[in-house]
């Protein structure tokens, strides 16, 4: 207990980077037991919220293996509460006032109780597939949010790119994030609803499927434009993250086009799920690897044609 104490009241800097992955991780990791509770019907296992009962905040047995599994995934948010705790203290420790990383640390912070409160309407919305879409797109927020943290801890230095370069960066991280929450749409349309009397949104599964597909296709055209144009611009570092971020979503799209012609076993949903978290970190990466090009030297004055004849 004591080396913990002092891994966060006395943070060395290698102390703040291992907090900020911890972070990464637990939000991660609740992202991939959120989905495991869905893909086993446990969604209503504790039928109400904040108890689990209306007599008991923990399962008895009647409840059984459901149950366990939605009160197991509540618990694990208090493991997350305790790491945003600890990543904040370390933050606020190691660093001085003004700088960044810590309104970044404190949002982190803010949005776990957020994710908790969404997490309790989800289930007095007896899983409503909108109110889980927004539950899933905080989480990837709040990966999206660690990876940004890890960056500025970990003195991630971005290359200077032109202009050109970092807008289709950003076009694509924006497109990312439309492609992370038509997957919810599907989702919210398919078979898994996390419960069998769970309401589904109405929508053609197989219609916003192709939507959903569509949208990875543009996604996947700009990361390869954008990794082209990095490596023109001689920016080392962002174009491998640019190639990572191609092949995180390749993969990402197999799974994808298996699990949706296969009927959407579960194992292929859960790496489906895993995946996407994934991808919310590897796009963060790679908008945070490319900065503004370095301002040019002005350029030498010409000589005016007085001067010129003088000489």
């Amino acid at each position: 207990m004591s080396a913990l104490a002092d891994a966060v009241a006395s943070p060395t800097r290698r102390t703040v980077v291992r907090w900020a992955w911890a972070s990464v991780v637990a939000n991660s990791v609740i992202i991939l037991t959120g989905g495991a509770v869905r893909l086993t019907a446990s969604g209503l296992g504790c039928p109400t919220w904040p108890r689990c009962t209306d007599e008991s905040f923990t399962p008895h047995s009647a409840l059984g293996a459901h149950g366990v599994i939605e009160f197991g995934n509540r618990m694990l948010t208090y493991v997350l509460v305790a790491i945003a705790i600890g990543t904040w203290v370390a933050v606020l420790r190691s660093t001085s006032k003004g700088d960044r990383s810590r309104l970044v640390a404190t949002l982190l912070l803010l949005g776990i109780p957020a994710q908790g409160l969404l997490g309790g309407v989800t289930v007095l919305t007896d899983l409503n597939p909108w109110i889980v879409a927004l539950h899933l797109m905080l989480s990837m927020a709040l990966v999206a949010g660690s990876t940004l943290l890890l960056s500025r801890v970990a003195g991630w230095r971005a290359d200077a790119v032109p202009v050109g370069a970092r807008r289709l960066v950003a076009a694509t991280w924006t497109v990312l994030w439309v492609v992370l929450y038509l997957g919810t749409v599907v989702t919210g349309s398919g078979p898994h609803a996390g419960d069998v009397d769970a309401p589904r949104n109405g929508l053609d599964p197989a219609t916003w499927s192709h939507v959903h597909a569509f949208s990875v296709y543009v996604l996947v055209g700009l990361t390869v434009l954008s990794a082209w144009s990095l490596r023109r611009a001689g920016a080392a570092v962002a174009s491998r993250a640019a190639l990572v971020l191609l092949g995180v979503e390749l993969a990402q799209g197999l799974v994808g086009f298996v699990q949706y012609f296969t009927d959407l076993p579960i194992v292929l949903v859960w790496l489906h799920l895993l995946g996407a978290s994934l991808l919310a970190a590897f796009a963060t990466r790679l908008l945070l690897l490319t900065g503004t090009p370095h301002p040019a030297a002005p350029a030498a004055p010409r000589p005016d044609a007085a001067t010129t004849a003088s000489r």
